[in-house]
């Protein structure tokens, strides 16, 4: 027996699991592990109730392809240990065992085995169409159809989705940029004109096999059979241009799958050709290059699970041996690593934008495997809870007023945000998500005028799948007592507070975040960050413009501290490069939540989110407090191995008046009183500016300005700021008088609102 190389799981790399700390939450568990080979490397998996694997109590299993597994069974509770080696040719052990782990399996957690390998296509049919509806369906809908053309949206969907295209000239192959260097421009036109590609192939395809219309079919194979004349290796190959492959791999797969019996066998043998070669270049780059099985965090190579592996794989099943190997690593790495972004809770690191893209694609990835494979993912336990994580940090009267990267930087939640959420309404019975939909639907009337939505789906076609899958859920509005006034999304690190969430005329919204993710990916270097949105109106905002992915105005600005409502120490924010592993590094901690009536509380840690930039930094602890549901104390402990000053930041849409320790911001509806009631080095200094430093000014020129307060202490080791936040409908003018107690080693603050109650919060001193 060869030695088994055991390496130690890194920050970016999947960990050992289960272990004795992990808590199961679904039957069976799911097993992962680092790998031990660089290439070829295959498993034998050994599960016991008993530490000494006795033949007769182990169950061995493999070989196993890959460092993951997921079982076809589920477990009885109890005790069990694991271990793994290496895998000679057959079901032979070639390397010593792996260390032994242990797992405990409680009672009554949602089981969810995945069907072997073996079974797993047993009852799929090799007939076409197969993606969304087989033939069976296709003439029940068909007969729905024809007896009224409205059944599920149909003849919305054919004025606005397929008439288009019957008589559109065809759109040309993209061409290469010049000097083959990437321009935001081109890759954009580049990009809409593969998105109108898909959308003629796959609608011209499902209508014209609908309405049983030769002419319709004859557009949809002229379309097809023009675009498999395009180059793969091409300006639409994935190496050149990602984006553009996605959407023309799934414009052919739907198409072969669709007109599969309208094209001639040379025809079919080309466009399958094509297929074949387009998503091999993606299942190349997913498992041998990113390898997300080893580093799951990269978006766009998860993304394309969804949105090419799934659909041109169950195209070509029964046809190409290699659409097998690679639906079994898709459905596989959805069972067992998926979501890479979050866990139970349901939470996405990336935050809503990119929570927005990745479901929308594997909604409809699992809605195709659901109904051919016959596998439901959806009942593992992320699914059944992260329709909370928009409702609670992107709710639908809000602008500005949560993390990440966002396409839809400035506005309302955008209309595929609802419609992911409204298919978790389809699948729960959750009216609050209904609510959503329908709030977010009412106000975004133009969707089809916003790039971001227009070119990433059509809602008419949504509309037809989601009518025909799914029944109709009446919404619920969340009054107070139907939704938590706190709601702590523990696999993310993210807080929300709300008050009155069903009334945008009284609505708040206190956001938090200090992430064990970092500034990785599309995160931002904002730990220990917060956000407020009060009365219709953004206040403490997310500064900047979604110009574009890699400009300056993203790097320079966007991603760094220096945008966010925030510290700075000695002018250095966290660190937010473009080192993945120094963006993990630069993580925070949510230590405690707390919420009771009138008093709320969450306490984060961002010390190590400095550690590279700031590395005489001992602690960046922030406290925020929501009192009554009507204003906001934040305390700020900072120390330090050496004198360094501490910059308090804050950004909204609106100059603020600044006059002593206290700044005003005044919007359209809403105000701000702001104060800085304790600071430990003495006053703070006060200035505010409308400037995006370090961006080039051509990015943001006729963009109205922001403003950009910063509040200086005095140099010292420690530091402690406490700020009072009181947010007021414009013209109310309210306040919060306080007193300060520091008669001993720390100090006491009291707070009294207009109805007479107070609230005490204790503040360590510094020395």
């Amino acid at each position: 027996m060869s030695k088994l190389f055991e390496p130690v799981s890194g920050l970016l790399t999947v960990p050992y699991e289960p272990n004795e700390s992990s808590e199961l939450r679904e039957n069976p568990p799911r097993f992962t592990w680092m790998p031990a080979k660089p290439d070829e490397d295959r498993y034998m998996l050994q599960v016991s109730a008993s530490e000494r694997f006795e033949t007769d109590q182990a169950e061995t299993i493999g070989p196993i392809p890959y460092n993951f597994y997921t079982p076809s069974h589920v477990y009885e509770p109890g005790i069990y240990y694991w271990r793994y080696a290496l895998a000679a040719t057959g079901a032979a052990v070639q390397s010593e065992w792996s260390q032994v782990r242990t797992f405990t399996v409680p009672a009554h957690i949602p089981e969810t085995p995945l069907p072997a390998p073996q079974t797993r296509y047993a009852e799929t049919s090799a007939a076409h169409p197969r993606l969304w509806l087989d033939g069976q369906r296709v003439e029940a809908l068909r007969g729905r159809i024809r007896e009224d053309a409205a059944t599920c949206g149909f003849d919305v969907f054919f004025e606005k989705s397929v008439r288009p295209w019957m008589e559109r000239e065809l759109i040309c192959e993209p061409e290469r940029y010049p000097d083959n260097k990437r321009v935001a421009k081109l890759w954009r036109r580049m990009y809409m004109d593969c998105q109108e590609t898909l959308y003629a192939i796959r609608h011209l395809s499902v209508a014209g096999v609908l309405l049983e219309d030769a002419h319709i079919v004859e557009q949809a194979k002229r379309w097809l059979l023009h675009v498999i004349s395009w180059d793969p290796q091409g300006t639409t190959s994935r190496d050149y241009n990602d984006e553009a492959a996605f959407r023309i791999a799934q414009a052919v797969a739907w198409g072969y799958d669709w007109l599969h019996g309208f094209l001639s066998e040379e025809e079919r043998a080309a466009v399958r050709a094509n297929l074949l070669v387009r998503t091999e270049q993606v299942a190349f780059h997913v498992i041998e290059r990113s390898r997300i099985h080893r580093v799951p965090y990269d978006s766009h190579a998860v993304r394309s699970l969804s949105s090419v592996l799934v659909p041109a794989c169950i195209a070509m099943l029964h046809e190409e041996p290699e659409a097998r190997e690679w639906l079994d690593y898709t459905l596989e790495y959805y069972a067992c690593l998926y979501s890479p972004w979050g866990g139970q809770d349901g939470g996405w690191a990336e935050g809503p934008m990119y929570w927005t893209t990745g479901l929308a694609y594997l909604i409809d990835a699992f809605n195709l495997i659901r109904q051919y494979v016959g596998i439901d993912l959806y009942k593992r336990p992320f699914f059944t809870s992260t329709g909370d994580f928009p409702l609670y940090v992107h709710s639908p009267d809000t602008v500005r007023a949560s993390f990440g990267d966002q396409s839809t930087l400035g506005e309302p939640p955008s209309l595929k945000t609802a419609y992911n959420i409204r298919q978790f309404a389809g699948l729960t019975g959750n009216g609050l998500y209904q609510w959503y939909y329908e709030q977010v639907k009412e106000r975004d009337k133009d969707a089809d005028s916003k790039f971001y939505n227009y070119g990433w789906w059509d809602f008419r076609f949504d509309d037809l799948l989601y009518a025909h899958d799914y029944p109709a859920v009446e919404p619920l509005s969340p009054e107070p007592g139907r939704i938590e006034p706190v709601k702590w999304f523990r696999d993310v690190g993210w807080v929300a507070f709300h008050r009155r969430m069903d009334d945008p005329n009284e609505h708040i919204q206190l956001i938090v975040k200090s992430s064990p993710y970092g500034s990785i990916s599309h995160s931002h270097g904002d730990q220990n960050g917060f956000l407020l949105h009060a009365y219709g109106e953004p206040i403490a905002i997310d500064s900047g413009y979604y110009v574009a992915h890699g400009s300056t105005m993203h790097r320079n600005w966007r991603r760094q501290t220096i945008s966010k409502n925030n510290l700075l120490i000695d002018g250095k924010g966290q660190y937010a490069g473009a080192d993945k592993v120094l963006c993990k590094e630069a993580y925070g901690v949510v230590e405690e939540v707390s919420s009771k009536p009138g008093f709320a509380s969450v306490r984060m840690n961002a010390t190590e989110a400095y550690r590279e930039t700031v590395p005489y930094l001992k602690q960046f602890v922030r406290e925020v407090y929501w009192l009554d549901d009507t204003y906001a104390v934040i305390v700020d402990a900072v120390d330090l191995e050496q004198p360094g000053r501490v910059s308090w930041l804050m950004h909204t849409l609106h100059p603020m008046e600044l006059k002593g320790q206290t700044f005003r911001t005044i919007g359209a509806k809403a105000e701000m009183d702001g104060r800085f009631v304790y600071a430990s080095s003495g006053d703070l200094m006060l200035r505010q500016h409308d400037q995006f430093t370090d961006v080039d000014p051509s990015e943001y020129e006729g963009l109205a300005n922001q403003w950009h307060l910063m509040a200086e202490t005095k140099e010292a080791k420690s530091h402690r700021i406490v700020t009072l936040l009181v947010p007021m409908k414009k013209g109310e003018d309210k306040f919060v008088s306080y007193f300060i107690d520091d008669q001993d080693h720390g100090i006491h603050l009291y707070f009294t609102n207009e109805d007479g109650i107070t609230r005490m919060i204790a503040v360590n001193k510094a020395y």
